[in-house]
C-alpha cells in the first residue's frame, strides 16, 4: 500500500524542526542553562505544541542532546584512529579532532553533572577515554611522552584541562580553532614547545588534505 502524498513531507518538516530545537538548543543552552522550553520554542521558531511533541520535558531533550554528542563523539574518534603514525601525531590529530565536538556541545558542561548524571557523562567520554589512554600508553612507551604519570592518570589531567578551556570558551575569554589547545596538550604530554608547534602544523595540513579528498 502507497504511503499518503502528505505524509512524507509531513516527516520530513517533522525532522527539520527537531533539528531545528536540537540546534537552537545547543546554542541557547550555553548562554542560559535554565531557560525555559517556551522560551526555547520561540527561539527555535516553533510553537509550544511542535516542540513537546518531540521533547516532552527538559528531560528528554538534554537526552536528545546527550545521544547525539555521544554519536558524534564516537564518529570523531573513529576518524581520528584511522591512520597509524608517531605518538605525538596521534595525540594531535586527536586534539584537533575532538576540539570542535566539545565546542558544539561544551553548553552540556554546564547541565552534565547537574540534570545528566555522572554516570552518563562517563559513557558519553568512555571511546575518547580509551583512544587517549592507548595513544599516551604508547607516546610513553616509545619516549615521547614523559612517564611521571601512569598514563591513565595524565590521560584524566589532560581531559581536566580541555574541559577547564571549554568552560573559558563559555565565558568568552577564549576563542580557538582547537590549535592553541592541541600545541598545549602536547606540551603538557612532554612534547617540547616547538616540536609540538611543528606537530600540530603538520598534523592541521594533513587533515585539510584528507578532508579535501574526502
Amino acid at each position: 500500500m502507497s504511503q499518503p502524498v502528505g505524509r512524507v513531507p509531513q516527516r520530513r518538516n517533522a525532522r527539520s524542526n527537531r533539528a531545528r530545537i536540537l540546534a537552537t538548543a545547543r546554542q541557547e543552552l550555553g548562554r542560559n542553562p535554565d531557560i525555559t522550553l517556551e522560551e526555547l520554542a520561540r527561539a527555535s521558531g516553533v510553537v509550544r505544541r511542535t516542540l513537546f511533541g518531540h521533547f516532552p520535558g527538559r528531560a528528554a531533550l538534554l537526552e536528545a542532546l546527550a545521544e547525539e554528542a555521544a554519536e558524534t563523539l564516537q564518529a570523531a574518534v573513529a576518524a581520528a584512529s584511522r591512520s597509524a603514525e608517531p605518538a605525538e601525531r596521534a595525540l594531535a590529530r586527536f586534539s584537533l579532532t575532538m576540539w570542535p565536538v566539545g565546542d558544539r556541545y561544551r553548553m552540556l558542561l554546564a547541565l552534565a553533572r547537574r540534570d545528566l548524571g555522572q554516570e552518563r557523562v562517563t559513557g558519553i567520554l568512555e571511546p575518547a577515554r580509551i583512544r587517549a589512554a592507548a595513544i599516551l600508553e604508547r607516546g610513553q612507551r616509545d619516549g615521547v611522552f614523559h612517564s611521571r604519570l601512569p598514563a591513565s592518570v595524565m590521560g584524566a589531567g589532560l581531559e581536566a584541562m580541555t574541559v577547564a578551556l571549554l568552560e573559558q570558551v563559555n565565558t568568552g575569554a577564549l576563542e580557538d580553532d582547537g590549535t592553541r589547545v592541541a600545541v598545549t596538550t602536547l606540551i603538557a604530554a612532554g612534547v617540547p614547545e616547538k616540536q609540538a608547534c611543528a606537530v600540530v602544523e603538520e598534523t592541521t595540513a594533513a587533515l585539510a588534505a584528507e578532508a579535501a579528498a574526502d
